[in-house]
């Protein structure tokens, strides 16, 4: 431990005296300008300088406050999307209102010879007929908002990619926390976008893909980390975040389309199991990631890495929690009918029970240690038993 302490160490001080050699060079390298050359000609090194300084120190400044802030970050946020006024699953049809068939269409109509007609109500309900959006798409579509609109996508930021003095940012215990939170975040959606994509968005062996699903799925497996221009390949390039909010316009889209009554949402028992069977996987491999970095490094405080494998979990869980909410809502007929209720409602406590650990710094001490906890351990403790729900919840499900 004593080793990895001073490694820590010696690694900070060695990238901060390169790094503050290069900037007092920078700035000692005007006045030397000066000296050698004619006064009213000092401006024109002078300026340029004051400029970039003034350039930098604004956007390390911009940086910095948009890692430590986090736009509305809230762990119950599902309450947001008023989950439990949704009466009917997704893509199923909605009851018709008195609105829907004006009281003159339900009137008898004489014809020309005297006689009436009959009431004609189905031409009005069906120029109103309406499908239950997809609160799954809701969420998702609202999570990649949270992440890139409400709040700036840190990872495709020049400066996060610039890293500190040349030292990759999550290389360090500094402004990292965020970034890892998001793609946490993302990797939940992404899974989503594939699962509607397969499954979920379709009648399985009887129609095509989805094309709004499909262009969403296409965006959010774009690069995590693109800037506007970029080394390999050498030159231009469209931003992460662009790509991100298409997703999420591409999600509206389909909904605004279920919501018609024109596309397909199918909430039969066998995609609700291989949905759960695709989560319980994904957050099986971020387990597996915890316990990799609990077990063979014990830096304690020191361990620069234990902060980005636990915002990531935390991020991954935050983004599941409003999933798996949604997803309730969407199945809640197959939830009824299986009798699962009680266990599906235990799942969301157990994810949410995950995220009431925040920590102000992140520790990955030994398991048996009193000084240092160790926060990777407790994070895994909290997806495996999140795991274990959702393994418990396919198998009563697949009975």
């Amino acid at each position: 431990m004593l080793d990895s302490v001073s490694a820590f160490f010696r690694r900070v001080f060695s990238a901060l005296g390169r790094g503050l050699s290069v900037l007092g060079a920078a700035l000692i390298w005007p006045f030397r300008a000066r000296q050698g050359s004619a006064g009213p000609r000092a401006w024109m090194v002078q300026a340029p300088l004051a400029v970039g300084l003034v350039l930098i120190f604004g956007l390390y400044g911009y940086f910095i406050w948009q890692t430590q802030v986090w736009t509305n970050f809230n762990p119950d946020y599902v309450n947001d999307y008023k989950l439990s006024t949704r009466t009917v699953g997704a893509g199923q049809e909605l009851p018709a209102t008195p609105a829907t068939v004006p009281q003159a269409q339900t009137e008898a109509q004489p014809t020309t010879e005297g006689a009436a007609t009959a009431p004609a109500p189905v031409a009005a309900a069906q120029a109103a007929r309406s499908c239950q959006p997809s609160a799954t798409v809701d969420v998702a579509a609202g999570l990649i908002d949270f992440n890139v609109d409400q709040n700036a996508w840190i990872s495709s930021m020049l400066l996060y990619k610039l890293g500190l003095f040349g030292v990759d940012w999550d290389s360090t215990p500094f402004l990292d926390n965020k970034a890892s939170f998001q793609r946490g975040v993302n990797q939940a959606v992404r899974r989503t976008a594939v699962e509607l994509v397969d499954t979920l968005g379709r009648v399985r062996g009887t129609s095509g893909i989805n094309n709004d699903l499909q262009n969403a799925r296409g965006n959010l497996q774009y690069d995590e980390y693109s800037w506007y221009f970029g080394l390999s390949p050498f030159g231009p390039k469209t931003p992460t975040p662009s790509y991100y909010r298409s997703a999420a316009d591409s999600l509206r889209k389909f909904n605004t389309s279920l919501a018609q009554c024109a596309s397909v949402f199918d909430t039969r028992a066998d995609n609700l199991i291989q949905f759960i069977d695709r989560i319980a996987n994904d957050i099986g491999g971020t387990s597996a990631i915890l316990r990799e970095r609990s077990e063979n490094y014990n830096g304690g405080w020191f361990d620069t890495r234990a902060d980005d494998r636990f915002w990531f979990a935390y991020g991954q869980l935050y983004g599941y929690y409003g999933i798996l909410s949604a997803a309730g809502a969407d199945f809640q007929q197959v939830i009824r009918e299986r009798n699962v209720t009680s266990l599906w409602n235990d799942t969301l406590a157990q994810t949410r029970a995950a995220l009431r650990i925040q920590p102000f710094i992140i520790s990955n001490g030994d398991e048996s240690g009193w000084i240092m906890p160790s926060h990777l351990a407790t994070m895994g403790f909290y997806v495996l038993r999140v795991r274990s729900n959702l393994v418990e919840l396919r198998s009563v499900l697949d009975r």
